[in-house]
């Protein structure tokens, strides 16, 4: 059963070591969507042990992208909370009392082996045929003997006495699982420097923060046992699993970058918005059950159960993802959206930072005529930077257009005809490409495609007569002169 009576807790709970990347960001609104669908608390936790690789610009990078995103955390950094602190750094003094009690029961004990001797009764286990589990010589040390190892100056980790039971998990998503102990080692709880291991240090905050439900990516199935182990060994109550399919790439291989995959804020830079990139991450292992793709965040929220995901690997497209923004866009008033593209806009000089009323006023007119042409907003100013600046490059598929017999006397007969043109109307401008084409004999094609290629340097684009309207008299006399100019 999914959910039952006991509060639901759930929690996301990154090591700061990068930047929160897709995999990452899925689990995150996985566990926001569960407990915002049954009214639970949702919980952001920094797992900083890693001593080496955590650090305060990955922190800020994870709480910047889940916020981009709209996953907003009932308690942890920043908004605090009666279970804190939410950073694992903070609390060793915390995985110090439960080790003691490890030890003192005879669940645990030290282990004063050094790298270079495990490694080498690893090879002689191994060379015998045998498993590379560790061999419990430190398991019945006497005092006398912990002293002299102490003396030589080394310092103890300790390990978990592991049981020779079966460890079987009911995972909400994987179903039934079995694991065999006797195949698992005495892993080490607290390493000789005094900083817990992951899954010890996972297992005592999901305690003591009351964590109803443990969700995360199928990559975690092996260190499940491992921390059921440490709940038994300890005696308290097993929370639920739920292990979410891995996000695989096109080629069925793990999620890189070279499949798109990259942190969630670079998606923003790319000119993502986040209400698409979390449409698209819903559904990389969740289904509605129905042919439905876009959904507000108050229909995935009431649409999200556990018996809705799958167990098999979702892929990654970034065309999917591409269209699902292009969607929004579309469906996007051309006042937000003309906001929301100025940052964009300003970042590449096509427009000043401190923009008029009368220039905002044709920017909607600009996107207007592109939006629905765009699937992003990086997209946006490759595909209209001509309205931006006359000093565009022709594609070089486009230039052909410009080489076929006659065009110059068209182009330059245009730009006299526009130049006398009084009333500057989509319509004005259309009647004076259809006089043209009648009095010079030509097909509506041999003015309008080297037309556009002379105003844009492209052959797709907007309604020609929309977008001549839009550029204004002045830049499509100085395109259209130019182009004659260099033809000549």
């Amino acid at each position: 059963m999914e959910s039952n009576n006991k509060k639901i807790r759930v929690r996301f709970a990154p090591s700061p070591t990068g930047y929160l990347h897709i995999g990452g960001a899925r689990t995150a609104l996985f566990n926001w969507l569960y407990a915002r669908h049954y009214g639970g608390t949702f919980i952001l936790r920094i797992e900083d042990t890693d001593k080496l690789r955590s650090t305060p610009e990955a922190v800020n990078a994870i709480l910047d992208g889940m916020k981009w995103l709209g996953l907003d955390w009932d308690e942890g950094p920043e908004k605090g909370g009666e279970y804190g602190p939410y950073f694992q750094m903070q609390r060793l003094h915390i995985y110090q009392k439960y080790t003691a009690k490890l030890l003192a029961d005879g669940k645990a004990y030290y282990c004063y082996c050094t790298a270079d001797e495990l490694e080498e009764r690893r090879k002689r286990q191994l060379a015998k045929g045998g498993n590379a589990l560790y061999d419990r010589k430190c398991l019945n040390l006497t005092e006398s003997e912990k002293r002299k190892f102490e003396e030589e100056g080394r310092k103890p980790a300790i390990r978990l006495k592991m049981p020779g039971d079966q460890i079987v998990v009911n995972d909400l998503i994987k179903g039934k699982m079995d694991f065999d102990s006797r195949l698992l080692t005495d892993f080490v709880i607290i390493k000789s420097d005094g900083i817990p291991t992951y899954n010890f240090a996972v297992v005592i905050d999901d305690i003591l923060m009351k964590i109803s439900l443990v969700m995360r990516g199928d990559d975690h199935i092996s260190n499940t046992p491992k921390q059921i182990v440490i709940y038994q060994a300890l005696e308290e109550d097993i929370p639920d699993f739920a292990h979410i399919p891995m996000i695989m790439g096109p080629d069925n291989t793990r999620l890189s970058k070279r499949h798109g995959a990259t942190s969630v804020m670079e998606y923003k830079r790319m000119g993502f918005l986040p209400e698409a990139v979390v449409n698209y991450i819903a559904h990389l292992g969740w289904s509605s059950g129905t042919n439905q793709e876009l959904f507000s965040i108050d229909k995935l929220v009431k649409g999200f159960t556990l018996d809705k995901v799958s167990s098999h690997s979702a892929i990654f497209d970034m065309e999917k993802l591409n269209w699902f923004n292009g969607e929004y866009l579309k469906n996007m008033p051309e006042e937000k959206y003309a906001k929301m593209l100025l940052p964009y806009l300003q970042e590449v000089d096509f427009m000043d930072s401190s923009i008029s009323d009368e220039q905002f006023k044709w920017l909607k007119k600009v996107v207007s005529l592109m939006k629905s042409r765009v699937r992003n907003f990086r997209q946006f100013l490759e595909y209209a930077d001509y309205f931006f600046s006359d000093n565009f490059k022709v594609e070089d598929d486009a230039a052909k257009v410009l080489e076929q017999e006659g065009v110059k006397e068209t182009l330059g007969e245009l730009a006299n005809r526009l130049s006398q043109l009084n009333q500057w109307t989509e319509e004005n401008i259309e009647q004076v490409v259809r006089d043209i084409a009648g009095e010079m004999d030509l097909k509506g094609k041999q003015i309008i495609h080297p037309t556009r290629v002379s105003l844009s340097g492209k052959k797709v684009g907007p309604s020609l007569f929309a977008l001549m309207e839009v550029l204004g008299k002045e830049q499509n006399i100085r395109c259209l002169e130019r182009t004659v100019k260099k033809l000549t």
